[in-house]
């Protein structure tokens, strides 16, 4: 799961979701990609083909692809580069590979329906492919709020860097009660980390090649 609501005010019926991304459904927000189109995989799975909330985006990182794996797949140092997330632990050790699994959370701001609380994520990795793609899969709770997860990632060389796109699904009984809000949570979520791990990849690129 991923998701950044950076002080964005949420409806109250999402119970605001503020380190959720990824998604589309019903009235979704122009630009996202849709439902049946281009889904991205990973060891030829995807996201949650049922899911009414999913979001698409991709940017190029001018970095080489060793580093942007490095930063994406260690976990525990995701609060050095995404200020959204608070903590992060393996809850194995080695290399992230298929099955492994990791605790992070992030705060929640208070919205009219509910207080200022921590959603909790446990992610799942069930396909991986070293350099290529990695898909993980996990819930996420706070306090009045429950959502599953889909989360692919795909890495792509290209001329003078590494095309990184991602996808994401959410289902869950206060996401699903706002599809377009909760759509454009996760696309705000999605274009957040993106841009974080843009910045954290390539000025780790330039302190090594000077």
């Amino acid at each position: 799961m991923s998701s950044r609501l950076r002080g964005t005010a949420v409806p109250a019926v999402l119970l605001t979701l503020p380190l959720v991304a990824g998604l589309l459904g019903a009235a979704a927000p122009a630009g996202a990609t849709p439902r049946a189109a281009h889904s991205l995989t990973c060891r030829g799975e995807g996201v949650d083909p049922r899911a009414r909330i999913r979001y698409r985006t991709e940017t190029v990182i001018h970095a080489p692809l060793r580093t942007i794996w490095k930063l994406q797949t260690d976990v525990e140092r995701w609060p050095t580069w995404q200020a959204p997330v608070t903590s992060a632990e393996r809850l194995d050790h080695g290399p992230l590979r298929t099955g492994s699994a990791f605790h992070w959370t992030t705060p929640v701001p208070p919205n009219p329906a509910t207080p200022a609380t921590r959603l909790d994520i446990t992610s799942t990795v069930r396909q991986l492919r070293h350099g290529s793609c990695v898909r993980w899969t996990g819930p996420a709770d706070g306090e009045g709020l429950h959502i599953d997860g889909v989360h692919v990632w795909n890495f792509t060389k290209v001329r003078g860097g590494v095309r990184v796109s991602t996808e994401e699904t959410h289902t869950g009984p206060q996401v699903d009660a706002n599809v377009p809000a909760a759509t454009e949570i996760l696309r705000q979520g999605l274009e957040a980390w993106l841009s974080d791990l843009r910045t954290a990849a390539e000025a780790r690129a330039h302190r090594e090649a000077h």
